[in-house]
């Protein structure tokens, strides 16, 4: 008896054609075009629908990282790659053997033979002349050294730092107790790309040096203005 009544209820709840949702029983509820929530459009594939909905975020928000980072890195690239190619410095030395230049009749440009580094290729060793690469403020200095040869022999060590023809720096040194001086300029200064920096022998000055080095003339650029 117990057995055909539980039949029974359960033939009408199967002729009620109950729904089941994620909700619970009763109507499946209509799709909400204003909602993300995937379980309402197709709740049998739920569990996917999320994976990949989730899979799509991360993967916009990698490829929208790694954009910029690679943004970043052609931004370094293109930075380190101006800094390599304006990188500018000289050092040279009047000569590796032994000897003089001067006294001249005339003023003449000094031209430093011994090269220890010409980053850039701004100095020239066949005219003496420094032709600025880029516009930026350069460090330069300037040794200047001399031997009478004898002691009592008068002499002087000298020197004159020009810009385009002009002179912005001299030094000098005249001796009165030894055979032997020298004198030293350091000096920074904003130069345009272009302008031709020398040094300068006056006429009654003369320069001696050999594998010491005693006479040089450097510069470098210390940070660019264009």
């Amino acid at each position: 008896m117990r057995g055909i009544v539980f039949l029974c209820l359960l033939g009408c709840s199967l002729a009620q054609n109950v729904s089941y949702s994620w909700n619970g029983p009763g109507p499946t509820p209509k799709p909400d075009p204003n909602t993300d929530n995937a379980c309402l459009t197709d709740s049998a594939t739920c569990g996917c629908c999320l994976m990949q909905k989730q899979m799509w975020k991360l993967e916009t928000f990698f490829n929208m990282s790694l954009n910029e980072l690679q943004k970043g890195l052609e931004r370094a690239q293109g930075a380190l790659n101006t800094i390599r190619t304006s990188r500018s410095a000289f050092s040279v030395a009047l000569t590796d053997t032994r000897r003089c230049v001067g006294p001249n009749r005339d003023d003449v440009v000094v031209k430093y033979q011994s090269v220890f580094i010409n980053l850039g290729d701004g100095y020239n060793a066949a005219t003496g002349v420094f032709t600025v690469p880029r516009s930026g403020v350069y460090a330069l200095a300037l040794t200047v050294y001399s031997d009478a040869g004898a002691a009592g022999a008068l002499l002087a060590a000298c020197g004159r730092i020009r810009r385009n023809g002009r002179q912005i720096a001299s030094l000098s040194e005249m001796n009165t107790q030894d055979q032997e001086d020298s004198a030293t300029v350091v000096l920074a200064l904003q130069l345009q790309a272009g302008d031709k920096v020398d040094v300068i022998l006056p006429a009654p000055c003369y320069l001696c040096d050999d594998n010491s080095h005693y006479n040089t003339f450097s510069g470098f650029l210390l940070y660019a203005t264009d």
